[in-house]
């Protein structure tokens, strides 16, 4: 829970007791908070799994040098939080940050921390559109960005669950829908037509997918997003 004091309470995010407040277009809103109905669901295990491998991988699997060099990475990319705030998050975060990412990704580990202090921007070609009869997503994306040609760059790609097309706002839940991997040999051309979507999909429902970019040395972007209508083709 992130609150921000002057004079009383000027925004807040996060929950507390059997509140959830966020901010959409529209302003600050409180709602119910919702609990998820499976809290140990495949897919929940499977993300919690990667994040003790690599928490533990900090711990054991770096050396002084290495984790003093994730620090200095960490100080050196300040990062904004749900409140607009500026802040730094520890080298501890950012190797996990980062490794969650790439192993989630179906890439491997990555122990040394990166070297260049400018992190990857989003991508404003970024698009996404969704056929209900192949059950295909279809990316549109920059196919000059620097991850493309890199062998561990990816675009991590997330799909949100479908929505009337009269709903305006999202903020999950999301699920991983695949990547889109740089090739050093072969890059991926945009568009990109080869993700499953990890929900069922019809006709006519909104759906926004958002997606962030990983370069091969960790540096990793925020998210960015695009929303859809359903059609078959």
């Amino acid at each position: 829970m992130l609150v921000k004091y002057g004079g009383g309470i000027l925004d807040a995010r996060g929950s507390i007791g059997g509140q959830t407040h966020s901010r959409n277009k529209s302003g600050a809103y409180v709602r119910a908070r919702t609990t998820p109905i499976n809290p140990r669901s495949a897919r929940q295990t499977a993300i919690r799994a990667k994040i003790s491998y690599v928490a533990q991988l900090y711990r054991s699997g770096l050396s002084a040098a290495q984790k003093a060099a994730w620090a200095v990475f960490a100080a050196n990319v300040p990062k904004t939080n749900k409140l607009g705030e500026v802040i730094n998050h520890s080298g501890y975060n950012c190797f996990v940050s980062s490794n969650v990412a790439s192993l989630n990704a179906g890439l491997t580990t990555i122990l040394p921390a990166p070297t260049v202090f400018t992190m990857p921007g989003a991508d404003p070609d970024f698009e996404s559109t969704i056929d209900a009869g192949t059950g295909k997503l279809s990316l549109t994306f920059d196919a000059d960005r620097d991850w493309c040609d890199e062998d561990g760059g990816a675009l991590i790609v997330e799909m949100g669950l479908p929505q009337s097309d009269s709903i305006g706002f999202f903020n999950g839940p999301w699920r991983h829908a695949g990547v889109v991997e740089g090739d050093s040999a072969t890059a991926p051309t945009s568009p990109d037509a080869n993700l499953d979507v990890p929900f069922e999909v019809a006709d006519g429902q909104k759906v926004w997918t958002r997606a962030k970019i990983l370069r091969a040395d960790g540096r990793l972007s925020n998210w960015f997003r695009d929303e859809t209508i359903v059609a078959t083709a």
